[in-house]
């Protein structure tokens, strides 16, 4: 059964046709992949379906059971907010109701004896109580802490937050909004990688549907069984994940290409057929050519042009000299800010040639490590050596190095003056700035335009030590992929920060971890890193399965230990049950009570009654997770 059915839709601006013809349908538990260049129209197709654009043609049908749930790349508007007011803003039709019934109740409470005011209060306090009033506020606590944020941090502003936790505020928003369609917006920019894993957990954990626009390759094929294309005005889509997808698309294109080329051989054989009859002079000749031009005009309006053949990033990173073979060397590095210490006892040894990986969880301290070793902070002690002829290239997530009041074509020209106006324009071009483009400022070009320009000014550079600091952050999926390829063909050396695990496992030779204590270092790519960290985190774990499976062929003392601590931890869970319970027939007590005309005419104790009844609910959840828990743990640990 289809959740929602997208029909022959088109999106039309004054200067521009975004796409025309478009239409999906959305199964119960579809996860779908939305990919497309930077611009094509996806977060504009969102729009559309969430009712907030009107589109020039065609209509969105929502099921009956469709709820839907919209996570935008910058979702929470009010900046001044706190993280629970934000979060509370889910319940926006509660609050209202809360804030009729407290009018009503003051009014009553000053002594209007009023029919209509008592039964207005009645059906008011109904239906807050049918729609979750009394408990929205201890599940939206509930869902805060699930999601990492500590009761400390509710208070604080959502401005202050990380980017990671704007998205996780954005996440809970979803979580408890009740929907089972779920749209999001590239919902794993700015998460570290851990964040992004549990993200994943959590899309594939998700009973509805979920429609994800992302550029992270890795992320999309954990978590979809379907993926769509919006290319050329035109959706396409496939079964299976990001990487099938790219099989059946290669192939496909494989087969365009073929024919591109069988078209053109053919329009060029036609044309010199033309040219001849047209020589000839004679009026057959040129009625003949005419014929043939019309087959020619024919052939080219059906013309389908491969993606080879078309706009692409393109680009080649040189280096002007080469390096030494020990490219850097740092010992005993650390660094603070004040009284936070951010890492110590650094110690690295980069070699030419290496293309390693700095891992880490966000505000680990990443960039600050880059930049020590650039030398814009100064290193607390500890030692940083360049090699001999090692010329760093550095490229900026945040794109500090960028002058946001320059055109585009002054940005590059400031840096190479000695370049004329037709080879900037010409580098420019390799990076999709053509024609006007050009004279555009930095500060009105989009994320993703101004990577483009910071890579450029890095290829021209010529460096032969390249530390990048998120390079794939804004770049759609091509200029990644052209990324990935020109740095497999570069023959420097570079030391990169990274969260996208397709272009890690593309790259890497070597990872590295940055922890407060100092490093760890893994050679090989993602995978082998990934496999690493989990033979050694769920070894304990085969142990103690080992252990459960053979309980019978332990001696006589382990036995019984063994039988001992599984009987106490049926104890607890059966302790817990008793209070679930328990809770539960005092929750239903006090939901009674709160219904009664007594309660209803007695505003002191209705607010006590509640008070109760929220406490009630918390404590609830608080049992669950722990009989949650305890049965997990019986159900991994001591099967048999």
């Amino acid at each position: 059964m289809a959740l929602l059915s997208v029909q022959n839709l088109s999106m039309e601006f004054p200067q521009q046709l975004l796409f025309s013809g478009v239409s999906l349908e959305i199964g119960e538990r579809d996860k779908l992949g939305f990919i497309g260049a930077n611009g094509v129209g996806k977060t504009t197709l969102f729009k559309i379906i969430t009712g907030e654009i009107e589109p020039t043609d065609g209509n969105v049908a929502v099921g009956r059971e469709c709820k839907i749930g919209y996570m935008e790349q910058h979702a929470c508007k009010r900046p001044e907010n706190t993280i629970f007011d934000e979060l509370l803003t889910v319940f926006s039709p509660l609050i209202e109701l809360e804030n009729e019934l407290e009018m009503v109740n003051t009014q009553l409470e000053a002594g209007s004896c009023d029919d209509e005011l008592v039964l207005r209060q009645m059906h008011l306090r109904e239906a807050f109580e049918r729609d979750g009033g009394l408990t929205y506020k201890s599940r939206a606590a509930s869902a805060l802490m699930g999601l990492g944020f500590s009761e400390e941090v509710f208070s604080r502003t959502v401005k202050t937050l990380s980017g990671g936790q704007l998205s996780k505020l954005s996440l809970a928003k979803l979580l408890l909004s009740g929907a089972n369609l779920l749209l999001l917006d590239e919902p794993t920019n700015h998460l570290d990688i851990s964040s992004c894993r549990w993200l994943e957990g959590f899309i594939r954990d998700f009973p509805g549907a979920v429609i994800v626009i992302s550029h992270d390759r890795y992320f999309l094929d954990s978590v979809t069984n379907r993926t769509i294309e919006l290319e050329h005005g035109k959706i396409r889509a496939y079964k299976g994940a990001y990487s099938e997808f790219m099989k059946k698309k290669e192939a496909e294109q494989e087969a365009v290409r073929r024919k591109y080329e069988a078209d053109v051989k053919e329009i060029k054989r036609i044309e010199g057929i033309i040219e001849q009859q047209r020589r000839f002079g004679r009026e057959r000749n040129f009625i003949t050519a005419e014929s043939k031009q019309k087959q020619v005009d024919r052939i080219k309006n059906q013309l389908e042009v491969p993606e080879s053949e078309l706009d692409s990033i393109h680009f080649k990173f040189t280096p002007k000299e080469v390096s030494g073979n020990d490219v850097l060397i740092c010992e005993g590095l650390s660094k603070s800010f004040g009284e936070k210490k951010i890492f110590e006892n650094v110690n690295l040894h980069i070699r030419r040639g290496e293309r390693i990986f700095l891992l880490g969880a966000n505000g680990c301290g990443k960039t600050t490590l880059l930049k020590t070793l650039l030398g814009v902070y100064p290193a607390d002690k500890g030692l940083v050596k360049f090699g001999a002829n090692v010329q760093p290239g550095y490229f900026d997530q945040v794109q500090g190095n960028l002058n946001f009041e320059n055109t585009a074509i002054d940005e590059i020209w400031n840096d190479h003056p000695n370049m004329t106006q037709t080879q900037v324009r010409t580098a420019l071009g390799a990076f999709l700035f053509h024609g006007d483009e050009v004279f555009k400022k930095l500060g009105d070009l989009s994320g993703g335009e101004r990577a483009r320009i910071a890579l450029l000014k890095l290829m021209l550079g010529g460096g032969n030590f390249l530390l990048l600091d998120e390079p794939t952050n804004h770049l759609d999926t091509a200029s990644r992929e052209a990324l990935e390829n020109t740095l497999l063909d570069y023959s420097g050396t570079m030391l990169i920060i990274s969260h996208d695990r397709y272009f890690i496992n593309r790259l890497a030779t070597k990872i590295i971890t940055l922890l407060p204590e100092g490093i760890k270092e893994y050679i090989g790519n993602y995978d082998a890193y990934l496999e690493k960290c989990e033979e050694g985190s769920s070894l304990p774990k085969k142990q103690t399965a080992a252990k459960s499976q053979s309980a019978a062929a332990l001696d006589y003392k382990a036995k019984k230990e063994y039988q001992s601590n599984k009987r106490k931890l049926q104890t607890a869970i059966s302790r817990c049950e008793q209070e679930i319970t328990k809770i539960e027939a005092e929750k239903s007590k006090l939901e009674t009570e709160i219904a009664s005309p007594e309660a209803a005419s007695d505003f002191e104790r209705l607010t006590e009654l509640t008070e109760k009844l929220g406490a009630a609910e918390t404590e609830l959840l608080e049992r669950l997770d722990e009989w949650e828990s305890l049965t997990t743990k019986l159900e991994s640990e001591y099967s048999e």
